[in-house]
């Protein structure tokens, strides 16, 4: 796929020029760069499929194909275009959301991206304390499919959930994939939405910036995020 029939599938796809802004390549969101067009061409099975199996494909492509990772993470503008998470291959909440927002216009499906406040995120003990808290600023994406906007989570990857104890988030294209299901005998969520922020057709990262850095000042080092440290191996450390 190339930049000219991104931009043609896109199109075509909405027919509808309310959804323009939502489909065109940003800063953060430069969808028609090599790196993404190739991605999607790996990710997505069938090139004729209907937007929403397109859209599940590129879901799982970003929820297992990049590691959840908060350690060393790149929060400068350039590293958090969808372009660089990817060739970076693991991110947190804000990378993995940029990049399936991203991935999904190449194809033709309006994105946006969504912030919120949080509870019960998967966490260490350890990225708790650097937090200072259990109440996360939080991503995720709204994609509009079959007429409708309906909001995904493609963040904790499969192997990072067994290692806490958790089941995948699903997503089927049809309705919200907001809150990670149950452990096994539990009767409370693992995520509790807060409070939350707003829509964006583009990363607005003196907001992200702003926030994180009165949300979590201990959180964030210089232009990144605190280094050191890895939450697969901090899973059973009970650091």
């Amino acid at each position: 796929m190339n930049a000219e029939n991104a931009s043609s599938a896109g199109s075509a796809a909405t027919g509808d020029p309310d959804l323009e802004p939502v489909l065109r390549a940003t800063e953060f969101f430069d969808h028609t760069s090599p790196e993404i067009l190739a991605f999607v061409d790996r990710s997505v099975k069938d090139r004729n499929a209907d937007a929403v199996q397109k859209t599940v494909d590129l879901y799982y492509a970003v929820r297992d194909g990049l590691f959840y990772e908060v350690y060393g993470a790149d929060l400068s503008r350039e590293g958090l275009r969808s372009s660089a998470i990817l060739r970076a291959g693991q991110g947190f909440c804000v990378h993995k959301s940029i990049l399936f927002a991203s991935a999904v216009r190449a194809v033709g499906v309006p994105s946006r991206i969504v912030f919120a406040d949080v509870r019960n995120h998967l966490a260490s003990e350890r990225l708790k304390e650097l937090i200072g808290g259990d109440v996360f600023f939080h991503a995720l994406t709204s994609v509009h499919v079959n007429g409708r906007w309906t909001r995904a989570t493609p963040v904790f990857n499969k192997l990072l959930c067994r290692l806490y104890g958790m089941r995948p988030l699903e997503f089927d294209g049809s309705a919200d994939s907001l809150h990670h299901p149950y452990r096994d005998g539990e009767k409370a969520a693992h995520m509790e939405f807060l409070k939350e922020h707003g829509e964006f057709d583009d990363l607005p990262y003196d907001f992200v910036m702003e926030r994180m850095r009165r949300s979590h000042p201990r959180f964030l080092e210089g232009a990144g995020t605190v280094s050191g440290g890895s939450l697969a191996k901090e899973a059973g450390s009970g650091i």
